[in-house]
């Protein structure tokens, strides 16, 4: 480690080197002394003032810089290796019990080893001795640039003595001008400087102090260009201002009036006709008597009058005003949605005590659910059905805090958040605000918008929301906030804490052939320009074939892009000059949009024909899926038991707990035990780019493994979920309805779900979502392979 950060070899091989002595090592940050220079020196460490507490007559020492200036207590691991061994002259203590030393530099010195760290470095130490080079007519030209660049550098540095000059043209040595003219520009930042010290040929180190001089002064120069510029700039402000003030006259005197005046009575007409509470409009008036003193040409005219602006154009005392109709609101929402009845509930029972209690704050509701499912076109069917603006903004990648929060005046192009934005342009104080994508929220350097959230979402401090750059509270207690997200885990316990969270699950084919007949094929031929019926039509079969063969997804979205592809494709026939209508069937699906995507009903039947396949359910953020489980056997012994396909740590637990009680159970069904020790098992699940983890496959991987060595199949058509112990038991597991719906998609007719699950498939599945789809609770594994296993 302390190779990696000593400090780069030396320019050139070193000459013999003076007897080594050992000398208190005093660590500096971003300071670095030349030998012949006089330099004051601030110290505050314990370390270094015991160290000078410690020098008795013989003031020397050894300055030497930190590799990094952050660290508080440098080690010899901190330290550069070559530094300046050095004579204290004066210590002056100064205020915070500081010392002040002032130190002088005798010679370049090369630590070889540090013999102690408490209470102060102190280390074994070479003089380097510097070589100077014979005087030739080269140096001499290249001391003179040097000299010449130098006196520049100082004519032009305000705090830089004239002295300096003098002083540098009398130095004759090459490496005695260098050192002093790295010590005296101020351009060198410290690791410059340390590279300048430990470069021993003094024609090298001229070189590289002429090149360092040379880009200093292109920067003064450049520097003196831009102040001439910015100088221009503000003759002609002060031009321009004057030209105004004598505007103004002229229209005085011609009657003409001040458009600053104009403005403020603008203003103040807006402001009073805005409905402002006492709060905001006592500070709203100071602001506006601040304006009317303020010339138009001040910068801060046009900050304070958008200010104003804002201030008026809010809706601080409007509102929708819509009557509250319970019975009108639910035709609504049914109109616009099938289903969703949980939904649909809650919002008519907000309704209802609404109408019973006009002020009531609104009710926090989180809608949570797949894509495509209508978590976003819900909130705006709500919106219809209360009489209400919408409002909506996506949350989805936002990292600022000022983003809902807004930023203060203080910064230029400053403006409100999201919050206090989308309220203004809805023109209501009782919209219904969808803040979609929560789940989605960044956090950085900037601040976390979720902790910003916190007041937005709490009807208890949104009463009296505070935007950073209105600095006046405004009532957000009237809102009715829905917000929207694809899984929970993400938003933070305490957001999750205010809001009130309704599950959105997927829809069954059913409902999919239901909602493609009510709500897609009419908007997708209308968006295509078709007439209806009497250019295109789906049959029944059709959008079944589509839902089956196409899209696998808990909600509609990729079917609506299925069924949009087909009415453009009937567009384009038109178009074309063919103007039959044509029915949509299954020839035409497969004609408009290729071979089918995905695997047949039969598949789960097929795949588990042969022993060592066993069907499990998973749970995706998508709705649910199902998961092939293999289980092969193969001899040997030495490799034991292999998992492949991507499986997550939880995963891998439940193979090998599943591994467990099969080897426990191996005589109840009639397995050899010795089998164990001379074969390796391998356990595979499929689809092995897609990472997998979860404990509810545990019952499946058990049974996989029993079927493969017992040479039984499991039962066709026959899926299963439900975490394993090592006891055998059958714990519950969640996702039960994507997982259910998931498997009768995939043409499942039988399902093995833990006993305590009963309650979640009784309360969050209908009948008509199950089917005929035949489910077995189970508590134990040996119940699992009696219903699962082929006799």
């Amino acid at each position: 480690m302390e190779e990696e950060q000593q400090a780069p070899p030396l320019t050139e091989a070193e000459p013999v080197l003076a007897q080594i002595e050992e000398v208190p090592v005093l660590a500096v940050r971003d300071t670095v002394i030349f030998p012949g220079a006089l330099l004051p020196i601030t110290i505050g460490r314990p370390s270094s003032v015991a160290l000078v507490q410690s020098l008795g007559e013989n003031r020397t020492l050894a300055v030497v810089a930190q590799l990094d200036p952050r660290v508080d207590a440098p080690g010899p691991e901190d330290m550069y290796e070559v530094g300046t061994i050095c004579v204290m002259h004066k210590a002056i203590r100064v205020p915070k019990d500081n010392l002040l030393l002032f130190c002088e530099g005798v010679s370049r010195i090369r630590t070889r080893g540090y013999t102690g760290e408490d209470p102060f470095l102190r280390a074994r130490v070479e003089r380097i001795p510097d070589t100077e080079p014979a005087v030739t007519p080269e140096i001499e030209a290249l001391r003179q640039n040097v000299i010449s660049l130098f006196q520049q550098i100082v004519t032009n540095t305000p705090n830089l003595s004239d002295d300096l000059s003098q002083t540098a043209s009398q130095i004759v040595e090459a490496g005695r001008l260098a050192d002093f003219v790295a010590g005296n520009v101020p351009s060198l930042i410290a690791s410059e400087r340390q590279r300048l010290l430990e470069i021993l040929d003094g024609h090298t180190r001229l070189i590289e102090v002429h090149r360092h001089l040379t880009r200093e002064l292109e920067l003064l120069e450049l520097r003196g260009r831009i102040q001439s510029q910015v100088q221009g700039q503000l003759s002609q402000s002060q031009r321009e201002f004057y030209l105004r003030e004598q505007l103004k006259a002229i229209q005085k005197e011609l009657g003409e009036g001040d458009d600053g005046v104009r403005d403020a009575d603008d203003l103040r007409q807006k402001l009073e006709a805005a409905g402002l509470p006492e709060e905001v409009k006592t500070e709203a008036m100071r602001e506006l008597n601040r304006l009317s003193k303020m010339p138009s040409a001040s910068p801060e005219y046009g900050v304070t009058r958008t200010y104003l602006e804002w201030l008026g154009n809010l809706p601080w005392s409007i509102s929708s005003g819509a009557k509250v109709d319970v019975k009108r609101a639910a035709e609504i929402l049914d109109e616009d949605h099938y289903d969703l009845e949980k939904v649909k509930n809650r919002i008519l029972d907000y309704l209802a005590v609404l109408q019973l209690r006009p002020v009531l704050k609104g009710p926090i509701l989180c809608f949570v659910g797949p894509p495509g499912v209508g978590k976003t076109s819900l909130g705006r069917s709500i919106a219809r059905a209360l009489g209400r603006k919408f409002a909506r903004i996506s949350m989805g990648g936002m990292h600022d805090e000022a983003e809902i929060r807004g930023h203060r005046r203080t910064y230029i192009g400053a403006l409100p958040g999201q919050i206090i934005q989308a309220l203004r342009r809805a023109g209501a104080n009782d919209p219904v605000f969808m803040l979609d994508e929560v789940d989605k929220l960044g956090r950085d350097f900037r601040g976390d918008p979720a902790s910003a959230l916190l007041e937005v979402l709490d009807p208890e401090q949104n009463v009296s929301f505070r935007d950073n750059y209105l600095d006046v509270p405004f009532d957000l207690s009237k809102v009715l906030f829905i917000t929207t997200a694809n899984v929970l885990d993400p938003i933070p316990d305490a957001l999750r804490d205010r809001m009130e969270v309704i599950p959105l699950e997927g829809y069954t084919e059913q409902e999919k052939v239901i909602i493609a007949f009510r709500y897609l094929v009419p908007k997708q031929t209308r968006e295509n320009g078709l007439d209806g019926e009497a250019q295109i039509q789906f049959t029944d079969d059709a959008v079944r074939f589509i839902v089956r063969r196409y899209t696998r997804e808990a909600g509609v979205r990729n079917l609506e892009r299925e069924i949009g592809t087909i009415c453009r494709k009937q567009a384009r026939r038109i178009a074309e000059g063919n103007t039959e209508r044509i029915e949509i069937t299954r020839e035409v699906v497969e004609k408009d949009l290729g071979g089918p995507r995905f695997r047949t009903d039969t598949e789960v039947a097929e795949r588990t024909r042969r022993p060592g396949v066993a069907v499990g359910l998973a749970w995706t953020p998508v709705g649910g899926d199902v998961l092939f489980i293999e289980a092969g056997r193969m001899p040997g012994g030495n490799k034991g038991l292999i998992m492949t396909g991507q499986l997550g740590p939880v995963m891998q637990e439940s193979v090998q707990a599943a591994l467990t009680w099969v080897r426990g159970s191996a005589t109840k069904y009639g397995i050899d035990p010795d089998l164990f020790k001379t074969s390796d098992i391998h356990i595979h699940v499929p689809a092995g780019a897609i990472p997998k983890d979860g404990p509810s496959a545990g019952i499946t991987m058990a049974s996989a493994l029993l079927s493969m060595l017992t040479d039984r199949c499991v039962r066709p058509a026959l899926a299963m979920t439900g975490e394993i112990t090592l006891t055998g038991q059958v714990l519950p597991v969640g996702g039960i309805k994507e997982k259910v719906l998931a498997a009768k998609r995939s043409g499942v007719r039988e399902l093995i779900l833990p006993h305590e699950n009963e309650v979640n498939v009784r309360e969050d599945l209908k009948s008509e979502q199950i089917g005929d789809v035949k489910v077995h609770y189970v508590k134990l594994m040996e119940e699992v392979v009696e219903l699962a296993l082929e006799k």
